[in-house]
Order: structure tokens, then C-alpha cells, then sequence
């Protein structure tokens, strides 16, 4: 029988040991399997292909996908927009663009994608300004999508050019100034014109007021190529033909000036598209070469153009670039029928990939990037589905510095929402990792000293009898909710100690002081009144002086800051350049000390309590005092389990999530600053997942930081149990 149970009992427990390890692999296996995707790159199917004559009678000069991916737009040399079924190329309408008598078109333009505005430059100097637009029906519970085309600045083209030269290159962007209409003419001018429009609520006609202005022109006779405005009509960038990039200052049109010419370096430019936001230009050159540009300000408030980053090259050179609509993700085409998808942010090549036996001439891809049209020289349409979920995650982007739109330099950044489309997500882990282990280091600089401190003198000095009142105190204290904790640290103890400062930093002066004083006039009092006093009750003479010690320590702190700090010691800080956040590490390191102590407290006393009597008894015979057993015998000995203390306590402050969310202010900040606060990867998972869109990018990358979390306490707790072992082997022959 005997035998039976031992059987029963030794497969009982491995099986319950298989199954915790199984659990912490599965746990490990979930997180993964959500994270993976972010892992994967891009991937291209052609499911469809037709000639790009059913589509277009006429050459085609640009491309556009509606959001459900059922009609395609072509916009033609002709001045017409044809919309065909995507899938099948089937012509659904054709719209003819009223031109005026004898024009043709020579250009044609687009803004962003979002704002499907469209221009065309005609040979008479004008351009017309189109917008496509789709709406919705639902005839039989059927979505019936219509396709048209609206005219933003009325059917009236717009006379960019008095001089009637035909337009070479033109572009458009819908501001918040109005229409930004920018054009180079025959002869190398640049002429820019600002209109706005107002319709008329009861007859619809529209009507149109501006200004067109003459920017001055490229230096050294360059001629004038390509031609790009941005979204606040403050820049305008032109690349001629000497491979270099102008930038204009067109703020005031009427004084606009050359701000900056910057060369290449990478070959003549022959694709130039802003991505959405216009904080940054895509840039390819003849060479394949593909690179993204930022607009950057400078100390004196003058912006210029700065090259970011550079992707893999393609074999040929390059003919067409297609920005996604929400990301600051792209397509690129050559002349050797490759194609290449990138992302901005990312710094990433996602793939590179002949699509064609002939030179891309037009990209089209969806507002939301599952489906691509690609028209190539050889007049061929191929209907693409495209797999590009996750594009703005890389190691550079999570671990790296990141040059972001609008920063002056690259920088640790964490924001991954905003209200708005055009928002470049910032996710960089870092900012949350080093919040999470500034949160557990204040907090344990607290916790360890109390914790281990309080552990050998509860085990050793205290007689039985008060260690049975203070042991049982200080574990109940474990069974705190983390929420109360965080609740009164972020609405009590944060204003408290924001309004007595200087009582914090006397606490940590006269506190010990204090101790030292009283533990010397104890020492020096007759033997007769402290025999009065039985060996181990001495702590509680201490009582009464911490408690007046810390009155004592508020009560003064309005006056020192009087003394020493004009009546406010925050307002010191900020004029000595020291930022002081009301909920800050200080506040953290207080509040989840309190909560870590009771568990560092509890491991090392037990341990320090099991060293065995015999060795420090021994010790004591050969003549040690009883300090100088602590030291020899008894920290050596009970090392092991003080050290496991220490871990389960860090363990236990990285993975705190309630009061690190009530107490911090949750601004992902990169310092150790200890009166400023931070964002912790727990709390941030607490606090965004479940606002963020499940399978999302933010989603996953949030799995990522419980992925990194959960590793990073496995690490720690494997080398520590590690150097528990050693230490262990080291000190079992005492």
C-alpha cells in the first residue's frame, strides 16, 4: 500500500509539474502566434488580367481603386474618366471633362491619395480640378457603388498661366487654405495659384476666387521636371533635371522664395510623390534607387529638405510611385516590370518583385490595401490581391531611434493613436520598457533595504513573542488590493508629497539620524533601567521617535522651503531645469514598495529564521558578537533564499499593473528621473488593449509588450534561481 501511494504521489506530481510547464508554453505559444504576423512580409497574386483597351480609349495617365475594390477609374490623355469593374475590366461609364475648345491635355496631377483630387494641365495654360467621388445604395439589400466626378473649383478650368503656355508637370492639394494649384510651364516657369470656392445652396454653381503667382526661377538654368505642393501650402518642391531637389517657401506666395536645392546623389529623379501628411517625399532616380526625404526645421525656423532613409533598389529605374492612403507605406514600379512595397516609418522593404515583362507605367492600390492594379507598357491591366497587414512594424521601429514626420530629430516615441487618418503611428517599446524597470527599480531602492532589513532583525534580534505579532502584521499587508494602493497613492500621497517636499528629503537625513542618536543614549543609559527592557523588545523603544521624527519632518517642511527655496520648492526645480510631474517615480517607488515589501519580507526572514541554531551558536561561543554573526554566519547562509526574495520582488514590481496605471501619469518617457513619471508595458496594455481594434497592428504590437514582459520576467527569474543554486552549493558545507 505503502508502495502504491508513493507510485501515485511521484506521478501525481510529475504530472502536475508537466502541466505548469505546458501551461507557461502554451501562454508563450498564444502570445507568439499573435504576434507572428508582424513578422511577415509583403505578398502579391495576380488573380485576374485583361488588355487596358477594354478600360481606356485613350493613353492613360493615372489609376485609381475605389475602397471595396469593384470599380477602377482611369484617367486618360483625352480628358475623360472612364470607370471600369475592376475585376474584369469591363467599361462601367465614361465621363468627358469639359475642355475648352482646342486644348489638350498635357499633364496631369494628383494630391494625396485621401483627397482624390485630380488635375489636369491643358496646353492652353488652364487646368481643371477633378475630384471622384462614390456613393452608396442599397436597392434590394445590395450595395450599388456610383461612381462620379465632381469639379471642387467649378467646370471652368483655371487660367494657371496668363501667358497661355501649355503646362509641362502640374499638381494640386486640397489645404486649409483652399486649393493649392501648382504648374511648370513650356518655357521653365513655375506658376502657383490659391483658390478657394463657394456653391451656391439653391442653383449648385460654384464659384471661384484666387491668385496665381510667378515663383522665381531654378538656379544655374536647371529645367524644371517634376512638381509636388504639400498639405499646408507652405512648401513646394520641384526636382529638374540635374538630378537635384528645390524646395519653395510659398507661405506667402507673393514673396516665395528658394529656401534649399539638394542633390540626390543617387542618379537623375524621375518619380517624386509626397506621402500622406506631405511631411515627407518618396524620391526614385534612374539608378532603382528609392529613397524617403523629410521636411525638417531647422534652429533658425526654416525648413529643408533632409534624406531619411534608403530601401532597397530596383533593376531599373524608376516610373511611378503610388502612396497608400492611410500609411506612410508605398508602392514603387520600374522599367524592368518590378515591383517594390515599402514603408516609410518602418524603414522597411517589404518585397521586391517582377510583376511584368514590360515597364510599369501606373500603380493603383486600394484605400484598404487588399487589392492593386498594375498597368504596364505593354497595355496589360493585372488584377493583384496584396496581403500587407502590418507594414509599419520592424526592429528599427520598436527598439531603434525613429526620425518621425514633424520631429526635429529621431527620438523614442510611443503614441500609436490619434483622432485623425493622416496620424504616423509611434511605437517604439523602448519608452515602455525603461518605464517598467524605472517603476521596479524606485520602487525596490525602497522595498529592499526595509524588506531585508526588517527580515534579519524580526528573525534574530526579536524575541518570539513580538516576532509573532510583527511577522503576521506584515504578511497581512500582502492581502492589500494593488487598486486601493494605487488609488490612494495617485489622489493622497501624490498632492501630499507635491506639497511638502522637503519633508521627504528630511525624512531621509534625520530619519536614521534620529536612530543612531537614540541607539546611542540607549547604549549609554544606566544598566539598571535598560535591563528594565528584555533582550529583543529594544525596536519598540524606537516607536515614538520615528512617529515625532516624521511630525516633526511636515511640520518644518513649509519653512524650509521658505529658507532655502523662495517659498516653493517645485518651482526650484523647474528653474534649475528639473521637470516635477505630481505623479512621478517617487510616488511609484513609495506606494508598489509598500506593496513589495511584505514579499520580500516574508522569503527572507523565513530564511534567515531556518539558518540552524548550531552555527550561530558556535559563532557566539568562539567570542563573535552577535552583529558579527549576522555578517559571518547568517546572511551567508541564509543568501540563497534572501536572493530568491529579492527576485520574487522585482518579479513582482515589473509585473505590478494597478498602481503603476493610478500613479504615474502614464507619459512614455525615456529618463530615470525620479519626479517625473513614466508609462510601464503592463499598464499600457491595461490601458489600450481594449480600446484598439482586434488583429490590428496596434493589437498585436501591444501583445508584443505582454510577449516582451512575460520574457523578461523568465529571464530574471531563470538567472536568479541560477545563482540561487550556485550560492546554495557555495554555502551547504557550513
Amino acid at each position: 500500500m505503502r508502495r502504491l501511494k508513493d507510485s501515485i504521489s511521484k506521478w501525481g506530481i510529475t504530472t502536475a509539474g508537466l502541466a505548469v510547464v505546458g501551461a507557461l508554453g502554451l501562454i508563450f505559444f498564444y502570445l507568439f502566434s499573435e504576434v507572428f504576423p508582424l513578422m511577415k512580409d509583403a505578398d502579391v497574386n495576380v488573380i485576374e488580367s485583361y488588355p487596358v483597351s477594354q478600360v481606356s480609349s485613350a493613353d492613360n495617365r493615372h489609376m485609381v481603386l475605389e475602397r471595396y475594390e469593384q470599380i477602377g477609374a482611369s484617367l486618360t490623355s483625352a480628358g475623360s474618366v472612364e470607370f471600369f469593374a475592376a475585376d474584369q475590366g469591363k467599361t462601367m461609364s465614361r465621363t468627358q471633362l469639359p475642355l475648352p475648345a482646342g486644348a489638350k491635355v498635357t499633364s496631369v496631377g494628383t494630391s494625396t491619395p485621401n483627397e482624390r483630387l485630380a488635375a489636369y494641365g491643358l496646353s492652353s495654360g488652364e487646368m481643371l480640378v477633378t475630384r471622384i467621388d462614390y456613393s452608396l445604395s442599397y436597392p434590394n439589400d445590395q450595395r450599388k457603388i456610383t461612381p462620379e466626378v465632381v469639379f471642387p473649383l467649378g467646370e471652368a478650368p483655371i487660367a494657371l498661366d496668363p501667358q497661355g503656355q501649355s503646362l509641362r508637370a502640374v499638381a494640386v492639394q486640397a489645404t486649409g487654405r483652399g486649393h493649392v494649384l501648382a504648374g511648370i510651364t513650356a518655357d521653365n516657369r513655375i506658376q502657383l495659384g490659391v483658390y478657394t470656392s463657394r456653391t451656391n445652396m439653391i442653383t449648385g454653381k460654384v464659384s471661384t476666387s484666387g491668385k496665381v503667382y510667378t515663383l522665381p526661377r531654378l538656379p544655374n538654368g536647371a529645367q524644371a521636371q517634376i512638381i509636388q505642393v504639400d498639405k499646408t501650402a507652405r512648401h513646394l518642391l520641384v526636382a529638374d533635371d540635374s538630378a537635384q531637389v528645390h524646395l519653395f517657401s510659398v507661405e506667402k506666395p507673393a514673396v516665395a522664395t528658394l529656401t534649399g536645392s539638394v542633390a540626390t546623389e543617387r542618379g537623375q529623379i524621375t518619380a517624386m510623390e509626397f506621402l500622406v501628411g506631405t511631411g515627407s517625399v518618396v524620391i526614385g532616380t534612374e539608378e532603382g534607387s528609392v529613397s524617403q526625404w523629410l521636411l525638417v526645421r531647422n534652429p533658425n525656423n526654416i525648413y529643408h529638405l533632409l534624406p531619411t532613409r534608403d530601401f532597397d533598389s530596383l533593376p531599373g529605374a524608376i516610373t511611378t510611385i503610388a502612396p497608400e492612403y492611410t500609411r506612410r507605406g508605398f508602392l514603387v514600379g520600374d522599367s524592368e516590370g518590378y515591383l517594390g512595397i515599402y514603408h516609410g516609418t518602418a524603414a522597411r522593404t517589404l518585397l521586391v518583385e517582377q510583376v511584368a515583362d514590360a515597364p510599369i507605367e501606373q500603380l493603383a492600390i486600394s484605400p484598404i490595401n487588399g487589392k492593386m492594379l498594375i498597368l504596364d507598357q505593354a497595355g496589360l491591366v493585372q488584377v493583384t490581391e496584396l496581403w500587407n497587414e502590418h507594414p509599419e512594424i520592424s526592429f528599427s521601429s520598436l527598439w531603434q531611434k525613429v526620425w518621425y514626420e514633424g520631429r526635429s530629430e529621431p527620438e523614442y516615441v510611443w503614441q500609436a493613436s490619434s483622432g485623425g487618418d493622416e496620424f504616423e503611428p509611434k511605437m517604439s517599446l523602448v519608452p515602455l520598457s525603461i518605464g517598467t524597470l524605472k517603476a521596479a527599480l524606485f520602487a525596490m531602492l525602497f522595498a529592499i533595504p526595509l524588506g531585508i532589513m526588517g527580515a534579519l532583525y524580526t528573525a534574530y534580534f526579536m524575541t518570539p513573542k513580538m516576532r509573532g505579532l510583527v511577522k503576521p502584521t506584515i504578511e497581512i499587508m500582502e492581502a492589500l488590493p494593488t487598486v486601493i494602493l494605487g488609488f490612494l497613492a495617485g489622489l493622497w500621497l501624490a498632492p501630499f508629497l507635491e506639497n511638502h517636499l522637503p519633508a521627504v528629503f528630511s525624512v531621509l537625513i534625520l530619519m536614521p539620524l534620529m536612530m543612531v542618536m537614540v541607539g546611542y543614549g540607549w547604549s549609554h543609559l544606566p544598566q539598571s533601567i535598560r535591563h528594565r527592557v528584555s533582550d529583543g523588545w529594544e525596536a519598540a523603544i524606537l516607536i515614538v521617535p520615528i512617529l515625532l521624527t516624521g511630525w516633526f519632518c511636515v511640520a518644518i517642511s513649509p519653512h524650509i522651503e521658505v529658507w532655502f527655496f523662495d517659498g516653493s520648492m517645485r518651482q526650484w526645480f523647474t528653474n534649475n531645469g528639473i521637470n516635477y510631474d505630481q505623479r512621478n517615480a517617487l510616488v511609484v517607488g513609495i506606494a508598489m514598495g509598500f506593496a513589495v515589501i511584505p514579499t520580500i519580507f516574508s522569503i527572507a526572514e523565513d530564511a534567515v529564521f531556518n539558518v540552524p541554531r548550531h552555527l550561530t551558536q558556535g559563532s557566539l561561543a568562539l567570542g563573535a558578537t552577535r552583529w558579527q554573526t549576522v555578517i559571518g554566519v547568517v546572511l551567508p547562509t541564509a543568501s540563497p533564499g534572501i536572493f530568491s526574495a529579492v527576485m520574487m520582488g522585482f518579479g513582482r514590481a515589473v509585473g505590478e499593473t494597478m498602481i503603476v496605471l493610478m500613479a504615474t501619469g502614464n507619459s512614455p518617457v525615456v529618463n530615470f528621473n525620479i519626479f517625473e513619471g513614466m508609462r510601464t508595458l503592463s499598464a499600457n496594455v491595461a490601458v489600450e488593449l481594449p480600446e484598439t481594434a482586434v488583429d490590428s497592428t496596434h493589437f498585436r504590437v501591444l501583445f508584443l509588450a505582454s510577449l516582451v514582459l512575460l520574457a523578461l520576467t523568465f529571464v530574471v527569474n531563470t538567472c536568479a534561481e541560477i545563482i540561487r543554486q550556485r550560492l546554495r552549493k557555495r554555502y551547504s558545507n557550513l
